[in-house]
């Protein structure tokens, strides 16, 4: 089944711009950060801090599912983009129970074990509940996702730092390739918590201000949270259902450096075979590719590494291709970062326009990276596209993506 073609049918998000694609996609273009005050762990130690936080949802939203209240903040997250994306597919009951779910993770139900502690140990008011250890498991987002929509087929948890949402959306790719699945729910879901935050802070990692990802002045990145999904569907069975495909899943590559538990190779060594990998697997080369949404995390050792990796595939073309950095939008989202930024690539496929990077600095000329800056840039038809993860622990991650034809979607309607 190496020939069959899989795109993306629909797609769902949450983020510090809200709940739903259209704010994310407004955001994004925006030229805004979606970055603000720290407030959900104020009592935690980290006063002035600058986070992406998600808003309250509305009350429309919670009762639309039921047991709401009782969901960690990771677990709603989940199902509300996944019930995005399974609406915008617009996937009939019998197809959704047949889908494979691959969902992505790095801290789970953490936030309410945390809660539940500090109530235990009497440093948060209130009795602790025991059901707010259900969600503890880095599986609880893809479980609640497959238990709230029916699925019967398979359901993965990926938890590989931050290259694990689109390890989640490759597996799902592969999947489907190989004749395992015709249908697959992928994406990932993370919400802030005291351990993460204070483990970055700790490494001396969190940026004093808002990310500044490939410029002179990056001192760090800034933490986020939310969840995005994708429906992956062959090419075939998209047409009989009669639903127009988002973009074409070209290829996928995941690769390992074995270099160091949290630093990058310096020459981005597992990044370029990633990229390589990918692109052989798309049979494209890279003079084909139109823009890359990079990790950029802000960190100086990343965006020395990712750009070097960059060169080494693109050459002097990387000189004149766009790149942008979702994380200066919406943060860091961990281990749903590499699923919200291949919603991010989806839609600015969609939209013939790459997002702009906000930031409150100079593009570093040492890196040699021409990055979308202040508003939005054009693309031409036929455009494809790169999104770049690296990870802890040397975990990389590439997907490539190419516009389908077919009508937009209301929300990437030109302006």
């Amino acid at each position: 089944h190496a020939s069959r073609r899989i795109v993306v049918t629909g797609v769902g998000s949450v983020s510090p711009y809200g709940w739903g694609v259209e704010p994310f996609w407004k955001g994004l273009c925006s030229g805004h950060s979606g970055l603000g005050a720290l407030e959900l762990l104020g009592e935690a130690g980290f006063p002035g801090r600058i986070a992406g936080e998600v808003p309250e949802a509305s009350a429309e939203l919670a009762a639309s599912f039921s047991g709401w209240s009782r969901l960690s903040r990771t677990d709603r997250f989940a199902l509300a983009a996944s019930s995005e994306a399974i609406r915008e597919a617009a996937l009939p009951t019998q197809e959704l129970r047949a889908a494979s779910v691959f969902f992505s993770s790095s801290t789970g139900g953490m936030l309410e074990t945390e809660e539940f502690y500090c109530r235990r140990a009497g440093r948060l008011p209130g009795r602790p509940g025991l059901h707010q250890l259900r969600s503890q498991l880095l599986s609880a987002p893809a479980e609640v996702v497959a238990r709230t929509f029916g699925t019967t087929s398979e359901v993965q948890t990926v938890s590989s730092a931050c290259a694990s949402g689109a390890l989640a959306v490759g597996m799902a790719w592969d999947s489907i390739r190989r004749g395992d699945c015709d249908v697959a729910l992928a994406g990932g879901a993370d919400a802030l918590c005291r351990t993460t935050y204070g483990g970055f802070d700790s490494l001396e990692s969190i940026s004093d201000g808002r990310t500044r990802p490939f410029c002179r002045e990056r001192n760090g990145l800034s933490l986020g949270e939310g969840a995005a999904t994708l429906v992956l569907e062959t090419y075939d069975r998209a047409l009989e259902r009669g639903v127009e495909p988002l973009v074409e899943v070209l290829g996928y590559a995941a690769t390992a450096d074995a270099h160091h538990m949290t630093a990058p190779h310096p020459e981005g060594d597992g990044a370029v075979r990633a990229l390589e990998q990918a692109l052989a697997e798309a049979d494209v080369s890279p003079i084909d590719i139109s823009f890359v949404c990079a990790h950029g995390t802000g960190t100086d050792h990343n965006d020395r590494a990712e750009s070097a990796a960059l060169r080494r595939v693109f050459g002097v073309a990387l000189d004149r291709l766009p790149v942008t950095a979702t994380k200066a939008t919406v943060g860091h989202l961990l281990g749903s970062a590499g699923a919200i930024e291949a919603v991010a690539t989806v839609l600015m496929l969609r939209h013939a326009q790459v997002h702009p990077t906000p930031i409150d600095g100079t593009p570093d000329p040492e890196l040699g990276i021409d990055l979308v800056a202040g508003e939005c840039r054009p693309l031409e038809s036929g455009a494809i596209g790169v999104s770049l993860n690296l990870a802890f622990g040397g975990s990389n991650a590439a997907l490539v993506l190419a516009r389908a034809s077919g009508s937009r979607p209301s929300y990437c309607q030109p302006s």
